[in-house]
């Protein structure tokens, strides 16, 4: 099937597909060819699909196409917004609109929105008015209260990643969003997961809903080779150097538990000589977005991110993901590791374990429905064993006890301190 049979106005597909060409894109994806058509017809449209399955470009090209018909929309009112969790995601479907809007006649103009820098720039941007916005919700407020936008000629809104949007705690605002849309409107849902409070929101936010689960189709699972190896935490750099060096991997996204973490392992790959830097929350959105260029580029080899800052990365032919500590959530791996194999490439999903995660390993099995075979390399053989069950008696096999309280720690402290 080609984007010609999905719908798309006859004087603008030979546009689009060129636009679609330069991206490298010749053929729709699955989750393309089920949502492209309803919401080119206005409906309202529920996405469930993992990383990688082209859902950006599929609500993108209806939103540039009613853009772009005449009467439809004009710069000075705003059309369209795409929420979005985090601030790189934010930037990557900004890019994505300008990039497949770039052989329009009129291209319309897309203003993004998100927190951590100036707003005074956002300010300014929006003072021509804009077609379509990608925003985060903390920022779209601040906007909205210093009256640069108006929601009530908003004729689409997409919420991508929804799931995260709920996660990051961001339900407030979203709560608060919504009662300044108009009840006429396009709604999008895109989330890569469907708990409860997601269903909840699609409910809320939805009517009469188009359902399209991309993952349903077998032949779209990327191809990702995983791998788990055991190490003991010390060796963890060590082990991933000796990777780099063995495999020749020329890319790294490389997952870590927090921001400290993160600037650790960057810094201690770089004092060896390769070419790694840091991404999380902490840093200026300035530096997040240099930082993401060069690794985009050639300036960077790897990429120690956080969750927060790694959500929604989308880094061409990126061969290798690395899970340097395992995520806390089962759900998060899915995202991790859905970095590489996209579009299409063969990619390599690496998780470093010892035996105190060997539990989280197992969840996480579970809940992929999926078994790694455990692998040991040499030279890199763990010596650290099993810690002990911190309830007596407690054989249930949870990754979670009951913590030693104060008191348990103090006498602990006591006892040991006693001469023999």
């Amino acid at each position: 099937m080609s984007f010609d049979s999905l719908g798309f106005a006859p004087d603008l597909l030979p546009l689009l597909a060129r636009a679609l060409g330069q991206a490298g894109i010749d053929a729709p994806s699955p989750v393309q060819r089920e949502a492209i058509p309803p919401l080119l017809a206005g409906d309202d449209v529920l996405i469930r699909a993992p990383t990688g399955s082209g859902k950006t470009a599929a609500f993108a090209l209806p939103l540039l196409q009613r853009c772009a018909q005449a009467g439809r929309c004009s710069a000075q009112q705003l059309h369209a917004l795409v929420l979005v969790p985090t601030r790189e995601l934010a930037l990557q479907v900004a890019d994505t609109l300008i990039q497949l809007g770039s052989q329009l006649s009129q291209r319309p103009r897309v203003v993004t929105a998100i927190g951590g820098v100036s707003i005074n720039p956002q300010l300014m941007a929006l003072r021509g008015g804009a077609e379509i916005v990608v925003a985060t919700p903390g920022r779209l407020l601040d906007l909205v209260q210093h009256n640069a936008l108006r929601l009530e000629t908003l004729s689409a809104l997409v919420l991508d990643e929804a799931d995260q949007l709920l996660a990051l705690g961001f339900g407030d605002e979203l709560a608060a969003i919504e009662a300044l849309l108009p009840a006429r409107r396009q709604t999008v849902l895109v989330s890569a997961t469907l708990p409860d409070r997601i269903a909840a929101l699609a409910r809320r936010l939805l009517r009469a809903p188009h359902l399209v689960e991309a993952d349903t189709d077998a032949h779209a699972a990327p191809d990702i080779t995983q791998r788990a190896i055991e190490v003991d935490p010390s060796q963890r750099t060590a082990l991933l150097r000796h990777l780099l060096q063995l495999e020749g991997w020329t890319q790294a996204l490389v997952f870590v538990a927090s921001h400290h973490t993160a600037d650790t392992v960057a810094d201690k790959l770089a004092r060896n000589g390769i070419g790694a830097q840091a991404l999380h929350g902490t840093l200026t959105q300035g530096r997040r977005v240099q930082v993401l260029r060069a690794f985009q580029g050639s300036g960077v080899q790897v990429l120690v991110a956080t969750d927060v800052a790694g959500r929604g990365l989308d880094i061409p032919a990126l061969p290798l993901v690395v899970n340097y500590d395992l995520p806390r959530a089962a759900a998060d791996y899915t995202h991790r590791i859905g970095r590489t194999g996209r579009a299409g490439a063969r990619g390599t999903a690496i998780s470093f374990f010892n035996a105190a995660s060997e539990a989280q390993l197992r969840l996480i099995e579970k809940r992929q429905q999926v078994r790694l075979t455990r692998e040991r390399i040499a030279g890199f053989e763990p010596s650290e064993a099993a810690p002990a069950p911190s309830v007596i008696g407690d054989h249930n096999g949870g990754i979670k006890g009951r913590r030693p309280s104060k008191k348990d720690k103090l006498r602990a402290a006591q006892a040991a301190a006693k001469p023999d």
